[in-house]
C-alpha cells in the first residue's frame, strides 16, 4: 500500500505553456437519465439488465445523476482548475435506434453542458463513442455489421452540426482494443459475444467507421480530431522463444491492430486483412490525418507462451513485484514511459501529437470519521505517471496533454460501483460529492 510518504519529495519538472491538463469521464458510467427525453437503450442499459453480468448487480440507469447534476459537477472542474473536461456524448440520446434525424431534446443537454464549460473556463473535449451503441444497431448486427461505420459517419454528422462551433476537441472512438476484445472477444462487456478472433470485423468496422466520421467532423468544424486508444507494454514473463512470438502476438493485437493503419500502415499480415471484410479503398479512408492520438494507459501486460491446446497465442499472466490497485492492475508508471517512448520510435514522423487521454486508478476510499477522503494511493499513482510524461517529452516524444480518469467515482461497467476512479467521491445512495485529498494535490499542481 502506499502512504504519503512514498511520494518523491522532488517537485514534478515543469510542463512547457500550453500542455492541456484535463479529467475524463464517459456518459452511460455518470449521466444516468437512461429514459429521459427519448434516449433510446443502448447494449450497455441492455447487458447491465440481465442477469449475472455485473458484480454487485447495479445499472446505469441513475449512475452519478450527471445529467441532472452537470452544474454541480462544472463547478468541481472549475474548482480544479483544468483547462479540459473530457466527456461522452450518448448515440442513443442523439439517435434513440441509431439512424434518423437528431434528436433535439437529447443534443440540447450537451449543448448546455458546453456551454457551461466554456463559461467555466474549460474546453469540452468531446468522445462520440464510448462504447454504448445503440441498441437497435447491436439487433442489426452491430459492429459486426460494415453499415454501423456508416451510421456512426451520420452520428458525427449530426452531433458536430450543433456543437461543432464549441467543442474544442473531438475524440472518435474511446478504446476500440477494449470493446472489441471484452465485448465480442470474450464476453464480458456488452454486448456480450465470445468470438475471440473471430471478432475481427468489430476492429474493422470501428476504424472505418472512425475514418468515416473524421470526414464529416471535418465539414462541420474547424476543431482538431482524435480517437483515443488503449495500450499495453508487454513485459515478458519468460524466455524461451516462443515465449517471445507469444509476448509479439499480444503485442501486435493490442498495440498494433488499430493503430498501424490509423497512421497509413494497413494491417499485419497475421492480423488482416480478410478479403471478405476489407474492401477496396477502406485503408485510405481509415488514415485519413488526425491531429491527436490519444493514449489511454493503465498497466502493463504481463506475456508468456500458451499451454498446448490453448485457442490463444498467447497466455496472459501477472506481474509479480508491483503495488496493486484494488482492480488489482499492477502500478508501474515507468510503463507509461516506456510506451510513450515506443510509440514514437515505432511510427516516427507518421505519429501525430499525442495527449495520454486516461490514465488512473482504482482505490477503496471512502469518508473518515470527518468527512474527508483521503486517498494518498491515487496522488502516489499520478504523481509517478505525470513524472513518466514528462520523461516521456524529454526523450523527444511530443506529448501535448494528460486528462486523469476519471473525474468522479462512476459505475464502473461489469464492476458495477465496486471500482472507485475518481479524484471526487461519490456517494451513490445520496449523489452527495466529495472532493479528495487527490483532488486538492492535482489542483495544485495545476495551478502551479
Amino acid at each position: 500500500m502506499f502512504l504519503e510518504g512514498d511520494l518523491t519529495t522532488a517537485p514534478i519538472p515543469e510542463f512547457p505553456a500550453g500542455f492541456r491538463w484535463g479529467v475524463s469521464t464517459s456518459a452511460y458510467q455518470i449521466e444516468g437519465a437512461t429514459t429521459v427525453d427519448g434516449r433510446g437503450p443502448s447494449i450497455w442499459d441492455t447487458f447491465a439488465h440481465d442477469p449475472g453480468r455485473i458484480a454487485d448487480g447495479s445499472t446505469g440507469d441513475q449512475a452519478c445523476d450527471h445529467y441532472h447534476r452537470y452544474a454541480e459537477d462544472t463547478a468541481l472542474l472549475a474548482g480544479l482548475g483544468v483547462s479540459a473536461y473530457r466527456f461522452s456524448i450518448a448515440w442513443p440520446r442523439i439517435q434513440p435506434a441509431g439512424t434518423g434525424p437528431a434528436n433535439a431534446v437529447g443534443l440540447d443537454f450537451y449543448d448546455r453542458l458546453v456551454d457551461g464549460l466554456l463559461a467555466a473556463g474549460v474546453d469540452p473535449v468531446a468522445t462520440l463513442f464510448h462504447w454504448d451503441l445503440p441498441q437497435a444497431l447491436e439487433d442489426a448486427g452491430g459492429w459486426l455489421n460494415r453499415d454501423t461505420a456508416a451510421r456512426f459517419a451520420e452520428y458525427a454528422d449530426l452531433t458536430a452540426a450543433r456543437l461543432g462551433d464549441r467543442v474544442k476537441l473531438w475524440i472518435t472512438l474511446n478504446e476500440p482494443f477494449i470493446h472489441m476484445s471484452l465485448g465480442h472477444g470474450m464476453g464480458e462487456h456488452a454486448p456480450g459475444r465470445t468470438l475471440l478472433f473471430d471478432a475481427f470485423p468489430v476492429a474493422h468496422h470501428q476504424l472505418l467507421g472512425h475514418g468515416l466520421a473524421v470526414a464529416a467532423l471535418r465539414a462541420r468544424s474547424t476543431s482538431p480530431v482524435a480517437i483515443a486508444n488503449n495500450y499495453s507494454p508487454v513485459r515478458l514473463a519468460g524466455d524461451t522463444d516462443a515465449d517471445r512470438a507469444a509476448a509479439a502476438a499480444y503485442d501486435a493485437l493490442h498495440n498494433r491492430l488499430f493503430t498501424d493503419p490509423l497512421l497509413g500502415r494497413g494491417y499485419l499480415d497475421a492480423l488482416g486483412p480478410d478479403p471478405a471484410v476489407v474492401r477496396d479503398g477502406d485503408l485510405d479512408v481509415i488514415a485519413a490525418p488526425i491531429d491527436v492520438l490519444g493514449v489511454n494507459y493503465y498497466n502493463p501486460t504481463g506475456i508468456r507462451a500458451p499451454e498446448a491446446g490453448s485457442p490463444l497465442p498467447f497466455e496472459i499472466v501477472p506481474l509479480d513485484g508491483y503495488p496493486r490497485t484494488a482492480f488489482d492492475w499492477p502500478v508501474a508508471p515507468d510503463g507509461l514511459r516506456e510506451l510513450l517512448l515506443l510509440l514514437h520510435e515505432r511510427y516516427g514522423d507518421a505519429l501525430p501529437p499525442i495527449q495520454v487521454t486516461e490514465s488512473g486508478c482504482a482505490y477503496d476510499d471512502a469518508p473518515d470519521a470527518d468527512g474527508r477522503v483521503h486517498d494518498p494511493e491515487r496522488i502516489a499513482y499520478l504523481d509517478g505517471h505525470i513524472r513518466a510524461v514528462r520523461e516521456a517529452m524529454a526523450g523527444g516524444v511530443p506529448v501535448t496533454g494528460y486528462f486523469v480518469w476519471s473525474l468522479l467515482d462512476n459505475w464502473e461497467w461489469a464492476e458495477g460501483f465496486t471500482k472507485r476512479f475518481g479524484l471526487v467521491h461519490v456517494d451513490f445512495d445520496t449523489q452527495r460529492r466529495t472532493p479528495k485529498s487527490s483532488y486538492t494535490w492535482f489542483r495544485d499542481l495545476v495551478r502551479r
